[in-house]
């Protein structure tokens, strides 16, 4: 029991981790070892069978000995000097999902002439040598296959990955990768960072250094050389689990865990300097290790000097030593044995997005839940969603990127991944955070029979980060004054035609680029509403004055998919109208709460109450029109304001509902109160807090309109409120972590995507606080509301119940947007849309459209997926130039056709128009008219057990049906088949009589699934 007890109380992060361990730290069981060692076993014994002596010539890899430049590659073969494990299996530290063991075999001195550190002839002999193993190894029936990679994405340093001819279930693709070594080979003053050592490269012009080919050689010196790091490991539980943990971490950032910053190898290597350094003990758990070696990385002065381990024994470095390394490279981890910098592939940009990284991960830990177990760990962060901007560059066949040669001091690739991130850089300026250029060519199925040109199919890619929005959508970059000659013709020179001369309003004359601002709103509607507003306020003749106007429509807060635009025929004076532009005869209303001074004569009935409404509603219109001659129409419920444009629907808050909604839940006269009253309160409560939350983060608005037209396109409209979406996006701006804010709406939305696929609504809420109203006990009320739905639903069963609980400040219950919709399987297809939606996107970030899957898939939903679905006449919608993709259906049985009708047209013709007076005019505009939502509530009124309805609010021009368990074929009596209820034939036949005129045709896709 007591062990039962401390389990009950172990902290739920610590938990975690050690679960996370369980899973990902390979266990070196006897079993694995013997596995490792048959595979090892193999390897040797193919090569002891390989004769000595032999010649190896270029002909075994003509075309990568041609493009690295290598002359004088012939040698005689001889046996590797030592075959031994290295790499992460040597110091226990083998992390899933990569299960590969490095085998180390050592170049003999035999096969190198004492110049061959020269002009590539140690690369070409290195790949040569592997081609004669790779021969033997492929004629093993102990081996499975063998294929070719590269160390660290270097194309010019092949290796061999091994795969025994045995698979073993409990490791899953594991692999033996053979890494030659250099020991002793060279003198290692031959190759010091200031000597250059491609003496045919240079073409005449004076001789550079070439620090990046050197360390590449002395790379393969050092490579057994790892004692330093070993000492540290073995023997030191805690330090090996948190290296596993870096790993994990660092694997799930791609911006990190790439070939110019981070790898296994050096991570192991900074544990050992914190470790020789006493900044880690054997006294930390391994997360503090992490904890602590994250904060190293992202704020120690110690990287401005270079990191150099204590002297032991012999080894030093002088001072001359660490002034090259220090000229030669942006940042240093010093082999303790000399002068060789085992970070000197980590360019400044790649440490630049670690320590971004890393500080980021600390924030993660300190605010999130868990110590920020899921974000840390757990969340991947790949391109697509971390940069704000991604672009791919093809360079396929462009010469000019290998002009002067695939290989000089640096790989071309990685000189065109500098070249274009320095023009970016220039040209973004402090508009952008961080620029990511990255050419990951190595990744491909390759071999080094087919040469270096062949690395040319992978696209570059390049990621931006915003640093702010104000920074990122300035109109105007000022360059140099006009008297700084040389800087204005370099400015000139870089911009081109974009340049242009400006004086600006202190008086200076200076260079500069114009651009377009992308996030330009129309403030004709704010100025609509504000003249609405001032109007209303300044109503004399009702009983109760106006107190207060709040818009309620999204279109306020800018998160409106169409924002209404300014119709010819809802202004006061009707302009002289153009015949030939279309002018279209439905209009938007846009909804307006208003509240009336306090008065105790209201009455208390509901109904009475609702009337009262009314009658204010008329006479405020009547004011209005008489006043100021607006037009205004009456129904029973609404009354609706033509002005500016703009259609506005007036409704009123009664101010003794708002009082009761204030008070505790308990009192019985808070369930007196008007139910539209409380639903009136609650969208103004939201759209005042949306609205702040816009000013607060520009780019909310245009990711939120993506993401509600997505919902539409997918026909989710009757199940997640426009509300419920606008709420989903806040949240991703309100916990970005282990993210930034997103800045750009590609990157919102695809966002807003992975939170529908991968948050875990089964078992949490999701809380979106804007304003950080809520306190630790408002939580605790939420989290119990949310087991108490959940309790209620596993009681019942039934999967209709809500599937998503969004709670906000003033919806601790999530009853106003998510009490009823989306249901448990409702989200279980939104969610799989989702996914689907979010792959294809992140997809389409790195690969060009091919096949069907291209960008429209995104908003173009697969009817294949429905029972039937309905197709609708594009001319009878009220806004046709909103409908995106026009539906059609390939495959179905069709069930009925329709004509048109000829009562409705979206579009007013020139001969309704022509010499007609203004009232005439102004009663042709159909005020909120839409025939297909009249359609669907017909629809949902009659068949409500039969079928269910998916549709786009949007201006889709298809519905599609799933059909209900109530109306799947159970077993009954024959005569009970013919049945008009029960045959879907029929029920879609009476669908199309219900929508005659507005119903294309009908398609009957799959029949009811039958049921025990």
């Amino acid at each position: 029991m007591e062990g039962l007890g401390s389990h009950a109380t172990m902290d739920s992060s610590q938990f975690k981790l050690t679960e996370l361990l369980k899973e990902v730290h390979l266990h070196h069981s006897s079993h694995f070892s013997r596995i490792v060692d048959n595979s090892v076993s193999a390897i040797k014994s193919c090569i002891d069978q390989i004769p000595l002596d032999f010649k190896v010539t270029a002909d075994l890899a003509p075309k990568f000995v041609r493009d690295i430049g290598a002359d004088k590659v012939d040698f005689m073969f001889k046996k590797p000097s030592l075959i031994k494990i290295g790499g992460s299996y040597s110091i226990q530290s083998l992390a899933r999902p990569e299960l590969n063991v490095d085998l180390i075999i050592r170049l003999p001195k035999g096969c190198f002439l004492e110049k061959d550190y020269l002009n590539y002839r140690y690369h070409a002999k290195r790949c040569l040598y592997l081609c004669s193993i790779k021969k033997y190894l492929e004629a093993s029936p102990s081996i499975g296959k063998v294929e070719w990679s590269t160390f660290q994405n270097e194309a010019r340093k092949p290796l061999l990955i091994v795969y025994p001819a045995a698979k073993v279930a409990e490791v899953p693709g594991f692999f033996v990768r053979i890494i030659p070594s250099a020991m002793s080979l060279f003198s290692l003053s031959k190759l010091n960072m200031k000597r250059n050592n491609i003496h045919n490269s240079n073409h005449g012009a004076a001789l550079q250094a070439t620090p990046k080919y050197n360390s590449s050689i002395l790379e393969d010196m050092f490579l057994e050389d790892t004692e330093f790091v070993n000492k540290s490991f073995l023997g030191w539980k805690e330090i090996r689990e948190a290296l596993v943990l870096l790993k994990v971490w660092s694997r799930q950032r791609s911006s990190v865990y790439v070939h110019d910053c981070l790898n296994g190898f050096l991570i192991s290597v900074i544990l050992a300097y914190l470790a020789s350094r006493q900044q880690i003990s054997n006294s930390m758990k391994a997360i503090e290790i992490v904890r602590v070696t994250l904060n190293f990385i992202a704020t120690s002065e110690s990287w401005s000097r270079g990191l150099y381990f204590p002297k032991t024994g012999q080894s030093s470095i002088t001072k001359e030593e660490k002034i090259q390394l220090k000229e030669s490279f942006p940042v240093i981890i010093c082999h303790p044995s000399g002068g060789f910098n085992l970070a000197f592939r980590m360019s400044r940009n790649g440490f630049n997005q670690l320590q971004d990284e890393a500080a980021l991960t600390l924030k993660c830990m300190e605010k999130c839940r868990d110590g920020g177990f899921e974000e840390v760990f757990m969340t991947k962060i790949d391109y697509a969603v971390k940069y704000d901007y991604c672009m791919r560059l093809n360079l396929k066949g462009k010469k000019e990127v290998y002009a002067s040669g695939f290989c000089l001091d640096d790989e071309c690739w990685r000189l065109y991944e500098e070249k274009v991130h320095g023009i970016l850089a220039k040209a973004l300026n402090d508009r952008a955070k961080s620029i990511q250029v990255t050419w990951r060519n190595t990744q491909c199925q390759w071999s080094v029979n087919n040469g270096l040109s062949v690395l040319d199919k992978e696209p570059l890619f390049i990621g931006i980060s915003v640093s702010t929005l104000e920074k990122a959508f300035r109109i105007v970059d000022i360059g140099p004054n006009a008297e700084s000659k040389d800087e204005a013709l370099e400015f000139r020179k870089f911009w081109g035609e974009k340049a242009e001369l400006r004086r600006f309003k202190d008086g200076r004359i200076a260079e500069s680029t114009v651009w377009e601002n992308p996030v330009a709103y129309s403030g004709n509607l704010l100025g609509a509403f504000d003249l609405l507003s001032k109007r209303l306020r300044l109503i004399e003749d009702l009983p109760l004055k106006v107190s207060s106007v709040q818009p309620l429509h999204s279109a306020f807060r800018f998160t409106s998919v169409f924002p209404p635009e300014p119709h010819l025929l809802a202004k006061e004076k009707i302009e002289s109208l153009r015949l030939n532009k279309y002018v279209p005869s439905c209009i938007q209303p846009l909804e307006v709460m208003i509240q009336l001074e306090g008065s105790g004569n209201w009455p208390m009935d509901e109904i009475a109450i609702e009337k009262t409404k009314s009658s204010f509603l008329i006479q405020i219109g009547e004011s209005l029109q008489k006043t100021w001659g607006m037009t205004c129409t009456a129904t029973e419920n609404d009354v609706d304001v033509l002005t500016a444009g703009y259609a506005f629907r007036l409704k009123i808050l009664h101010e003794r509902g708002l009082n009761l909604l204030n008070k505790e839940a308990g009192n019985n006269q808070a369930k007196r109160v008007p139910s539209t009253d409380k639903k009136l309160f609650t969208r103004s409560q939201h759209a005042s807090m949306i609205n702040g939350f816009q000013s607060r983060y520009p780019i909310y608005g245009p990711v939120v309109r993506l993401a509600k037209r997505w919902v539409a396109s997918h026909l989710f409209s009757a199940c997640l409120l426009e509300e419920a979406v606008e709420l989903l996006v806040a949240y991703i701006f309100l916990n970005p972590f282990p993210l930034d804010v997103p800045c750009s709406r590609i990157n919102g939305f695809l966002r807003f995507l992975r939170l529908l696929s991968q948050y875990d609504w089964t078992y949490s809420p999701l809380i979106v606080d804007i304003n950080n109203d809520l306190s630790p006990s408002d939580e605790k009320e939420i989290n119990d509301n949310f087991l108490l739905r959940r309790k209620g639903q596993g009681e019942n069963g039934r999967s209709t119940e809500a599937g998503m609980f969004l709670a906000t400040v003033y919806d601790k219950a999530s009853e106003s947007w998510t009490g009823l919709s989306p249901s448990v399987l409702e989200l279980k297809r939104l969610v799989a849309y989702a996914r689907s939606s979010a792959n294809l996107l992140t997809k389409l970030t790195f690969e060009d459209e091919v096949g069907p899957y291209r960008w429209e898939c995104l908003f173009r939903t697969p009817l294949s997926n429905y029972d039937a679905i309905i197709l609708l006449h594009k001319d009878k919608l009220p806004y046709p130039q909103r409908l995106l993709f026009p539906s059609e259906a390939d495959n179905g049985k069709i069930i009925a056709r329709g004509n048109p009708s000829k009562s409705f047209q979206p579009f007013l013709l020139p001969k309704d128009l022509k010499n007609k007076p203004a009232e005439a005019l102004k009663n042709k505009l159909l005020i909120d008219f839409d025939p297909s939502r009249f359609f669907i509530r017909d629809l949902e009124k009659e068949f409500s057990n039969t079928f269910k309805l998916w549709h786009d609010s949007l201006g889709g021009d298809v519905i599609g049906l799933t059909w209900r368990e109530s109306c799947s074929s159970k077993k009954r009596k024959p005569e009970e088949d013919a049945n008009e209820a029960h045959n879907p034939s029929k029920v879609l036949k009476a669908t199309g009589q219900v929508g005659k005129g507005l119903v294309r045709s009908i398609l009957f896709l799959k029949p009811p699934k039958p049921t025990n």
